[in-house]
């Protein structure tokens, strides 16, 4: 009996190296432990303001009245606002702070109609019938 148990023990420790070493001979994946700059964690902080300016301005009543009067749906225009690069966001963003108090609505609907019209140019959606 005490041979047996002998056998065994040696037979499962044989056994449970050789499927270890597989486990144990595989490269680890490096971690990525780079340094975040204070830019890019100054970009990512000025895009999610810019976008918050921008949900801001079409939550608005009279913003979304004009979007529904010109046939503009107001899911799509979200879609397409949550879609859009950090550099279009951005720019959208200067452009909204940079128009004058009261001629900020028209701008705004104007600069999401040109936004839209160019998406719907190159094919990425299917807002307006007139670009086909």
């Amino acid at each position: 009996m005490k041979t047996l148990r002998t056998y065994l023990s040696t037979l499962l420790i044989a056994a449970l190296v050789i499927t270890s070493l597989p486990v144990a001979a595989a490269p680890a994946s490096p971690q990525s432990m780079d340094l975040v700059s204070t830019q890019s964690a100054l970009a990512a902080d000025r895009t999610g303001a810019d976008r918050e300016r921008i949900n801001e301005i079409l939550a608005r009543a009279d913003v979304q009245d004009q979007l529904l009067k010109q046939g503009v749906d107001l899911d799509e225009v979200e879609a397409r606002v949550a879609s859009l690069s950090d550099a279009e966001a951005q720019q959208m963003a200067d452009q909204l702070e940079q128009l004058p108090a009261g001629a900020g609505v028209v701008g705004a609907l104007f600069a999401v109609f040109i936004i839209l019209l160019v998406t719907d140019i190159l094919g990425l959606t299917d807002v307006y019938p007139f670009t086909r």
